[in-house]
């Protein structure tokens, strides 16, 4: 459920500035010219401005090589009909890897772990706006008829409130996972996430009250329509902060290892879930439960001459670029992605560098400030690890600027930009 503030705000803005009514007749023709690339008409909102302008915009127009859509249906990074993705699957018990799977997406494998937490332990309770209806992305459907309204349960439109009963839960032994409905919505619990969750450990000290089992879910990143509102990544204002782990899952199995690993864990987690793959991540996906490690990078991919590191949705355009890479400049690149951003797992990423001698660190959210410039940082600190770079450690990321609704995909990185930072940290 929408909150009616927060609708209000784009209504009020537009009778401020004055916006008039407009009717689009679309025929055949100008359907079809739609088809092929987006058409926007921007008009002024002053008359000083001058006329209105009609361009076409595409992301990738018909001869494109490099900005062409993500194909998760073949990308090896998922375990399409029993085969293996990329990385390590070693990380899954041998029994689990072998036992029965089945074929589901990523909010289907998150809603498969948050039944097995709820089956296996009686102190998990599951709660946020809608979470009872099954949330926005259906990621709780069905849990509250199965486990009932004591454990599952919806609460009021109130962020700030939302973590504060977490907060009490875990306090006092219980396992809670709180739903922020979008992490664009996080802001208002801020003081309590920064000041009470991450802090009444240290505070506490040897009364053993603490917030540690409290496990913080939410949709996070742009989808192609989230605009202002529904498109963020705030993973890195977190990561400043001592006291919680901050968790961002590339597909189905690894966001179920992870999220069962979260949730058992004695230390608080965001659990931040990009919501671009709820849908198009698909992949056979072991039906029994299994954790994976905290605070471990995976080297999804080898490689000898470019170290990359990201997380969450680039991980596939980051595979995308090295591929067409690869086979233009005749080079191999190793792909890490860092799965928990904070703590990360600095050796992983340390022996890679010094392997390959050049790092880019790629991430969607804007790059100032942001998980690549701590990256970045670490790995020019590190003296072993400093002196093998023959180059700066590039950083790909969205702008600094808030996304734009028409232009979001411009403002995060795309295959071009990933390509064009591997061949110019080579050549440097």
């Amino acid at each position: 459920m929408m909150s009616i503030k927060r609708q209000s705000v784009g209504r009020l803005g537009g009778a401020l500035l004055g916006f008039r009514k407009a009717t689009t007749k679309t025929t055949a023709a100008t359907a079809a010219t739609t088809a092929a690339a987006t058409t926007t008409t921007c008009r002024p909102l002053l008359p000083s401005l001058g006329p209105a302008v009609s361009r076409s915009y595409s992301t990738h127009p018909p001869n494109a090589r490099l900005n062409l859509p993500i194909d998760y249906s073949t990308t090896p990074l998922l375990a399409h009909s029993g085969k293996p993705p990329l990385g390590n699957t070693d990380e899954i018990p041998i029994e689990v890897r072998n036992g029965a799977r089945k074929r589901i997406n990523m909010f289907q494998a998150v809603n498969d772990a948050l039944g097995t937490a709820l089956a296996q332990d009686d102190s998990v309770v599951i709660f946020g706006e809608d979470v009872a209806f099954g949330g926005v992305f259906r990621c709780t459907m069905k849990l509250a008829e199965t486990y009932g309204a004591d454990r599952v349960f919806n609460t009021p439109l109130t962020e700030q409130g939302i973590m504060g009963f977490g907060i009490g839960l875990a306090a006092q032994g219980m396992r809670p996972v709180a739903e922020i409905q979008f992490a664009d919505y996080i802001f208002p619990a801020f003081d309590q996430i920064v000041n009470e969750c991450a802090k009444l450990r240290y505070r506490e000290g040897q009364n053993e009250m603490h917030a540690g089992s409290l496990t913080v879910r939410m949709p996070c990143g742009c989808v192609g329509h989230g605009a202002l509102y529904h498109s963020q990544s705030p993973e890195s204002l977190f990561s400043h902060i001592p006291g919680f782990r901050v968790v961002v899952p590339r597909s189905p199995i690894q966001a179920k290892g992870l999220l069962l690993a979260s949730i058992r864990s004695n230390d608080p987690v965001l659990f931040l879930e990009p919501k671009i793959l709820y849908r198009a991540a698909v992949e056979q996906v072991p039906e029994a439960a299994y954790e994976l490690p905290l605070s471990k990078a995976e080297v999804v991919k080898h490689g000898k001459d470019v170290t990359i590191v990201t997380y969450g949705q680039p991980v596939y355009t980051c595979l995308a670029a090295i591929h067409r890479a690869e086979e233009d400049l005749g080079i191999t690149a190793e792909l890490i992605d860092l799965r928990t951003v904070y703590p990360w797992d600095k050796k992983t990423v340390f022996e890679s560098v010094r392997k390959t001698g050049h790092a880019m660190v790629v991430h969607e959210a804007m790059v100032n400030a942001g998980v690549g410039a701590e990256v970045a940082a670490a790995i020019q600190e590190d003296p072993d690890t400093f002196i093998r770079l023959e180059a700066p450690v590039a950083r790909i990321a969205g702008w600094s600027i808030h996304t734009p609704l028409v232009f979001e995909k411009f403002n995060t990185p795309d295959v071009a930009r990933i390509y064009d930072g591997i061949r110019k940290t080579l050549d440097y």
